[in-house]
């Protein structure tokens, strides 16, 4: 005996969707995710915002499944239509292109932070926590905090009520003083 589902009927399933049926969008998801997931990762290579824009993509879904016309094309189509142009649009975002530009900025200075370790080597912690008085206040805060008390950047922000932005700024900020220092 084979159980068929009712939304194997495309015209069906789109009028499922038109009523915002909530089984329609879950067989939607279940049966066309891989498929947007796939779109999304050949543009994205961060795990973390292609989920995001997978979610998003679902949610556009939702709320303009009304502007399908099934008369110019399968709903196939359409999605992944919508998909690779709202991740086109996540790409060219200014949010995007600010925060990729910070995690680049401070994998590069942190690894050259690093690359140096034959000088940081010479010192002792005690020797290295004297150097961070070159550093504001401010910005001896969040280097103890993310580098001697583990902290992450998310949970620094919490602690000291500040936005995750100026953490960051903060925290670039810092390592491009403590390399001078060492250089």
């Amino acid at each position: 005996m084979q159980i068929t589902n009712k939304y194997t009927n495309e015209s069906y399933l789109v009028q499922a969707l038109k009523a915002k049926e909530q089984s329609a969008y879950s067989y939607l998801y279940s049966n066309y995710s891989a498929a947007v997931n796939g779109v999304i990762y050949k543009m994205i290579s961060s795990r973390e915002l292609a989920e995001d824009v997978l979610q998003e993509v679902f949610v556009k879904v939702w709320n303009n499944i009304d502007n399908y016309d099934d008369s110019k094309g399968k709903l196939f189509t359409w999605l992944i239509k919508l998909t690779r142009n709202h991740t086109i649009d996540t790409l060219r975002s200014k949010a995007y292109k600010k925060q990729n530009s910070i995690v680049s900025e401070e994998n590069i200075e942190w690894t050259t932070v690093v690359d140096h370790n034959q000088a940081i080597s010479k010192f002792n912690t005690q020797d290295l926590k004297q150097r961070l008085n070159i550093l504001d206040n401010n910005q001896k805060v969040i280097i103890d905090l993310a580098y001697f008390q583990g902290y992450t950047q998310e949970q620094i922000a919490t602690e000291l009520t500040i936005p995750l932005g100026t953490v960051k700024t903060r925290m670039r900020n810092a390592i491009l003083e403590l390399r001078k220092a060492l250089n």
